[in-house]
């Protein structure tokens, strides 16, 4: 078993403890995480916190990973409409691997058409656009709906990184 997972962080204005959190627990777990971005330079976090990525999300192939993970904050709105985005996010679900998404980056996968009838949740301010593309919001912190994880904010970091982690063991 490969046991890689990859993260999507924006280039800039990422959620620091959406990333780190999650990326601690998978690594615990005996995953390898690689960082994609839209950019190769270092991405400076929220709170401060830099990342340099391994690889532009441009070049992923979902079938090379077990996971794709969308860090939110603020900065994941450049993948809101983002057209490689919502293919990475469909060709993930394709090949029946695992999709997760933190904080307000649920709203990726319900632009690419991944949430309609779906249970999710997602960071408030972006629940309206989830209802409008047909997501069953709901009132957790972390919901899992087949190979999809939904995560609502910082607070839930940690959850949702053990929800991924619980996901890919039972794969």
């Amino acid at each position: 078993m490969s046991k890689k997972v990859i993260m999507i962080i924006a280039s800039n204005n990422f959620r620091d403890e959406e990333y780190l959190m999650p990326k601690q627990v998978l690594e615990r777990n005996g995953y390898e995480v690689t960082t994609a971005s839209s950019k190769i330079s270092t991405s400076i976090g929220m709170l401060g916190g830099s990342v340099t990525p391994d690889v532009l999300y441009t070049s992923i192939d979902p079938s090379d990973y077990d996971a794709v993970i969308f860090v939110g904050g603020g900065g994941a709105r450049e993948y809101f409409d983002d057209p490689t985005a919502h293919n990475i996010a469909r060709n993930t679900i394709a090949k029946k691997k695992v999709l997760g998404a933190i904080c307000i980056a649920p709203s990726i996968l319900a632009n690419a058409g991944l949430l309609n009838g779906k249970k999710a949740v997602v960071f408030n301010t972006e629940e309206p656009n989830l209802s409008s593309k047909g997501a069953i919001l709901q009132n957790s912190d972390v919901v899992i709906d087949g190979n999809i994880i939904t995560a609502n904010g910082p607070h839930s970091a940690e959850d949702f990184g053990e929800a991924v982690v619980s996901a890919l063991e039972s794969m």
